[in-house]
């Protein structure tokens, strides 16, 4: 049995019980009860129709829930109400969940952890691996994200923009524990654009699929950050860089742009760059104009300030600095790469080293230490 397949069946189980009545949260933990037995169940005894079976056992979960919490006489009466056996109902309410799960009153943690629940089908335990806390916690978080929601009408919608952002969230944990995230946040993406053909959603998954595709490369054998400069290109998976091209180029042609295009356009640019000498620097910069336009982040000022390093030359690079505050992450380890193009290798040592203090995960802490103590040996040497 593909579990990916079963996942992908979840959320419109979860919409079909919600129609019929249940509450979302009651309807969300009986589709996780039924996902587990059909786990434990289909490999030896697979269902005809895999979603009439979940929808069955989820419906039976989510009235002996109601029974045994001695729910109110109309609700028992409307819940007793179970339609016939027959094919599983047509309408697929998978878009509302993602709006559900991405709405403005949850935090992006909570949000992110209710989006892999009910629209991702992950259960308590592979969530709490993957993002290392205790299954308690994360069984906590999960319950105060549904009992947020618990009053909001299901034709309530959050905006795409906060979905867009939320599968982002999950795209950039990675991999933990035996869930790929970056993985499933592809998938989920796949299934959001299908349904809403637009073009930030385009941009999205090209931008996933470029920056999945430089997965192999990006880190040693122990773990070490490999800058994308010392990339071995070779191990950059084509067919990823060409999807994600496609379906860029499709999204443009539109002439909507939004901030995950321009996004995939500079992932694009370095893709498709043989070797790091070939990179259209010029091109890239232009692109950051473009996102610093739309969103006016300080991160993508940041980012810019390099492009323009590289593009022409580290005292420009450094003046662009001038323009973004001191206390957006990253800024040091800038900074650092900048002076050491520079020449300043003193100054440059110093800042990596700087920055190694405030790094906000082991990898890129160890990376910049290891940049600190070559230039400390350069300078003494």
């Amino acid at each position: 049995m593909n579990e990916t397949l079963l996942r992908e069946l979840i959320p419109a189980v979860t919409g079909v019980l919600v129609r019929r009545g249940a509450d979302f949260a009651t309807a969300e933990d009986a589709v996780q009860e039924a996902m587990i037995r059909a786990l434990a169940s289909w490999p030896d005894d697979p269902p005809e129709d895999p979603k009439s079976w979940l929808i069955t056992v989820a419906w039976r979960k989510f009235l002996d829930t109601i029974r045994a919490e001695s729910a109110r006489q109309a609700r028992e009466a409307r819940v007793e109400a179970e339609p016939p056996p027959g094919p599983a109902e047509e309408t697929d309410d998978t878009l509302r969940l993602y709006f559900l799960c991405a709405h403005p009153s949850l935090t992006p943690a909570s949000a992110v952890a209710l989006t892999l629940r009910a629209v991702g089908g992950l259960t308590t335990r592979q969530i709490a691996q993957a993002y290392l806390v205790p299954e308690a916690t994360m069984a906590q978080r999960i319950s105060r994200a549904k009992r947020t929601v618990s009053g909001v009408r299901f034709d309530e919608f959050a905006d795409l923009g906060t979905v867009l952002r939320v599968l982002y969230l999950v795209f950039n944990e990675g991999y933990s524990g035996e869930v790929d995230l970056a993985n499933e946040a592809i998938r989920l993406t796949r299934q959001l654009r299908s349904m809403t053909d637009d073009e930030e959603a385009s941009g999205l998954l090209a931008l996933m699929l470029l920056h999945y595709a430089r997965r192999a490369a990006r880190t040693t054998a122990d773990g070490s950050l490999v800058p994308l400069a010392e990339q071995d290109r070779s191990r950059w998976d084509t067919g990823l860089i060409a999807e994600g091209v496609t379906i860029l180029q499709a999204a443009l042609a539109r002439d909507r742009l939004g901030e995950f295009q321009a996004q995939a356009a500079i992932a694009a640019l370095h893709a498709d760059a043989r070797t790091v000498q070939e990179t259209d620097w010029v091109q890239i910069v232009e692109w950051y104009d473009e996102l610093e336009r739309l969103t006016g982040n300080p991160v993508v000022r940041l980012n810019r300030a390099v492009a323009v390093g590289e593009a022409d030359g580290a005292r420009a690079g450094l003046a662009a600095l001038e323009r973004v505050d001191r206390s957006v992450p990253r800024y040091r380890a800038v900074e650092a790469y900048l002076r050491e193009r520079s020449g300043d290798l003193s100054l440059a040592a110093r800042l990596y080293g700087e920055a190694a203090k405030v790094a906000t995960n082991l990898a890129e802490r160890d990376h910049l230490t290891r940049q600190a103590a070559r230039l400390n040996a350069a300078v003494r040497g």
